[in-house]
């Protein structure tokens, strides 16, 4: 099994949220003993049990207590039955019950008024793998093609193209609709191959839903869909400048590029270099946001764009003070010349720290102190530098 980096407390409650396949329950039942007590609300039979007498969560772990001392709880897909968040609520309480709750998504317990413990439980997020959780076995190429979904490392190709299909097309399309998160399933499955295809593109949501035949609410209701699910998750446009006029529209990344590949009908034996150069950048962006998020960093994404199309992928933000700026290129003939975009943000804000994220690239410093890097070195050291610095 691969060492995951997350590293929530020992002392404390807390939630686990991620897409399905992340490796959820796997990373619990690895810290589970003897002792401890796991119930699983996805086999249709508990969940029909637990749904009907949510009291019966409380009796079965009271029980468990009188036979084991300090017992770690899992409840497995808790977002399936909400209610059961009161009982785990009074269980911290008055039995000083340590639980963790692992959902695949936050909507139903966000929308549905669920009780969220006001505190009493921590919040962490689980991503596909890292690079530095695969280690020797990581591979960009195939990352880029299929993901980094646990299951998918080991097997060849094909079976890789099979799981993502049903991936897709049971979990992205059926279940979201078994989850009564929308009424009518083809507009929105329609939605979802839009969305992959113009995967990091600045959103312009009235020409998302001319394209989808809905309405712009709609199509805000299906992204929010996707951020509460965990499947997408979104870049703000930064819109602080007194110099120049930027963008406000939001950027969306899904959470791996093998599931945007299959939804988006690009997956092939060798993407070609477009659509490298956009996977390149998901990527980079994906595992950006899982570094920081397992380290819990206090860092905020955005992107920054002028009306007149000088853009930056990203800038890394702390509150109001921008740590530094990005971008990710695939290409390996890099110059400064080529970097219009970042030259302008410059221009607007001298002083921050600004890099260019590459691929086999050894670090130099280009004109008007660019600092090029590889991307992973940036990951491992850069992001301290920038801090520092």
């Amino acid at each position: 099994m691969v060492s995951r980096e997350i590293n929530p407390t020992k002392l404390k409650s807390y939630f686990l949220f991620g897409p399905r396949q992340t490796g959820k329950s796997t990373f619990v039942k690895s810290l589970l003993t003897d002792k401890d007590l796991y119930i699983d609300l996805l086999p249709q039979r508990n969940f029909l049990n637990y749904a009907k007498n949510p009291g019966s969560v409380r009796e079965e772990i009271l029980a468990h207590l009188k036979r084991h001392s300090d017992p770690l709880c899992v409840i497995d897909e808790i977002q399936k039955i909400p209610s059961l968040l009161d009982e785990v609520h009074e269980l911290i309480e008055s039995k000083r019950v340590r639980f963790i709750l692992t959902g695949s998504s936050a909507r139903k317990l966000r929308r549905g008024g669920a009780n969220l413990l006001a505190g009493r439980a921590y919040t962490y997020r689980l991503f596909p793998l890292t690079f530095t959780e695969l280690g020797s076995r990581f591979d960009l190429e195939k990352a880029l093609r299929t993901g980094t979904l646990p299951v998918l490392w080991g097997t060849g190709m094909e079976d890789s193209l099979e799981f993502l299909k049903s991936y897709t097309e049971t979990y992205l399309k059926e279940e979201v609709a078994a989850e009564g998160l929308v009424r009518n399933i083809g507009p929105f499955a329609q939605f979802l191959d839009i969305a992959a295809a113009n995967d990091g593109e600045t959103v312009n949501f009235n020409n998302v839903a001319r394209e989808c035949s809905v309405s712009v609410k709609t199509v805000q209701q299906y992204f929010q869909i996707l951020e509460d699910t965990f499947l997408a998750f979104k870049i703000p446009a930064w819109n602080r400048s007194e110099r120049r006029r930027l963008v406000s529209h939001p950027r969306y990344y899904f959470f791996d590029t093998g599931v945007t590949n299959i939804l988006a009908h690009t997956l092939t034996n060798q993407l070609n270099p477009k659509i490298f150069g956009r996977r390149f950048e998901q990527f980079v962006i994906c595992q950006l946001m899982a570094f920081i998020d397992y380290k819990r960093l206090d860092f905020q994404l955005f992107y920054w764009r002028t009306n007149h199309g000088a853009e930056v992928d990203v800038l890394i933000c702390q509150g109001s003070r921008i740590v530094c700026a990005l971008e990710i290129k695939s290409s390996q003939n890099i110059a400064a010349e080529r970097l219009g975009g970042l030259k302008s943000f410059m221009e607007d804000n001298p002083g921050v720290p600004v890099y260019v994220l590459g691929h086999g690239q050894r670090r130099r410093l280009l004109k008007h102190d660019i600092v090029l890097m590889n991307w992973d070195d940036f990951i491992l050291e850069g992001l301290d530098e920038a801090i520092s610095g």
